[in-house]
């Protein structure tokens, strides 16, 4: 699935803690994906075609990420974010979802899940933050330009040129194959940062990154017995697989960790039909039982 494809199932609804832009594919049982920082929904797009018919796909765009627009008032914090899913699903009649992350969504999930179990019937966790790891110890120097109001500058650079969106310095660093990403990723990716207005709004949701909050969930996240499965890539730079294993430890519904071989951090976009494979296999041992 190409963005464009993507972009004719978008969306966007006012809420009253903020707008949200997300994408609307399928019916059946629902999905929620959440993504990371700088990137947006079309993060999902090959994971949603590969699951095919048979399901609702709901694929969000983070606030000041993809076309969501935020307030100048609002807040940004990781808790906050987690509010804003819930209005979506109060606002979609979504009573109960299957719920993805990925990256700083990752922990937005966890956030959601600790303080609205009711309303998650499975949770998917791929490479995130989690307990003191938010920000990751080599994202800090940007959360750290980003409290200083020095990182937008760097955003719109990144934006401008593909060569450096490709490199280690952008978001080239998440992918196990950089040199494949299309001017049409980029373009789109980009867009996030692409103006003044819209990377200084990305600039302050970086800065809302703090581990306070998954700090202040824990004790709940520690008592979250829903169905829950881990897929981490070996060779992220952000989130060693030791962090995966701690979350197997630590969520009591987590059963299994499942290693991709060479994977880093942006995965679910390049390797979408072998994550969707695992989630899969996963829904269909919630939905039988085979979990409890």
């Amino acid at each position: 699935m190409n963005h464009a494809e993507l972009d004719v199932h978008r969306r966007t609804v006012t809420l009253p803690q903020g707008e949200i832009a997300y994408a609307d594919i399928g019916d059946g049982p629902p999905v929620l994906f959440v993504h990371g920082v700088f990137l947006h929904a079309a993060l999902w797009r090959n994971v949603i075609e590969a699951i095919g018919p048979g399901r609702r796909c709901v694929a969000v765009d983070l606030p000041a990420h993809g076309r969501t627009k935020v307030r100048p008032d609002q807040s940004l914090t990781v808790a906050a974010q987690a509010e804003l899913l819930v209005g979506l699903c109060d606002a979609l009649g979504l009573d109960q979802v299957d719920l993805v992350g990925n990256d700083t969504g990752g922990a937005v999930c966890q956030v959601l899940a600790a303080t609205h179990p009711d309303r998650v019937r499975s949770l998917a966790l791929t490479n995130c933050d989690c307990h003191t790891n938010l920000p990751p110890e080599r994202f800090r120097p940007a959360v750290e330009l980003a409290k200083t109001g020095e990182l937008a500058p760097t955003l719109e650079q990144l934006a401008a040129d593909p060569a450096l969106a490709r490199s280690d310095f952008g978001i080239g660093v998440g992918f196990q194959h950089p040199d494949q990403l299309s001017d049409d990723d980029l373009r789109s990716y980009g867009a996030c940062v692409a103006t003044p207005e819209a990377a200084r709004e990305c600039e302050r949701f970086v800065a809302s990154l703090d581990a306070a909050d998954l700090l202040a969930i824990e004790p709940a996240l520690r008592s979250f017995d829903r169905p829950t499965l881990i897929v981490w890539g070996t060779d992220d730079v952000f989130f060693e697989v030791s962090w995966a294993h701690w979350l197997r430890d630590v969520i009591p519904g987590a059963r299994e960790v499942v290693e991709l071989e060479g994977a880093k951090l942006f995965f679910p976009d390049e390797r979408g039909p072998e994550l969707a494979s695992h989630l899969q296999r996963f829904w269909s041992r919630v939905e039988a039982g085979a979990i409890a």
